[in-house]
């Protein structure tokens, strides 16, 4: 699985689905561990959540050390 592009995936939907963004905004693991369809721990989540939150607030892009860590994650 490409975490970059399921990171822009999750980030447009968060920009589009108000249910979605104020689910994201209530519990962001939850909301994305939904919307990626897999179970994984809080803390591996946390790291793509954070990616999210960055992309949303218009920060830079820092997926460098995020995709080792969560490579093969989905599969």
């Amino acid at each position: 699985m490409d975490i970059k592009a399921k990171i822009n995936e999750i980030v447009e939907k968060v920009k589009n689905d108000k249910d979605v963004a104020a689910n994201f905004a209530k519990d962001p693991v939850k909301t994305v561990e939904g919307l990626v369809g897999v179970d994984l721990p809080d803390d591996q989540v946390k790291m793509i959540t954070d990616q999210v939150q960055n992309k949303l607030a218009g920060k830079a892009d820092g997926l460098g050390g995020i995709v080792s860590k969560v490579k093969g994650l989905f599969g």
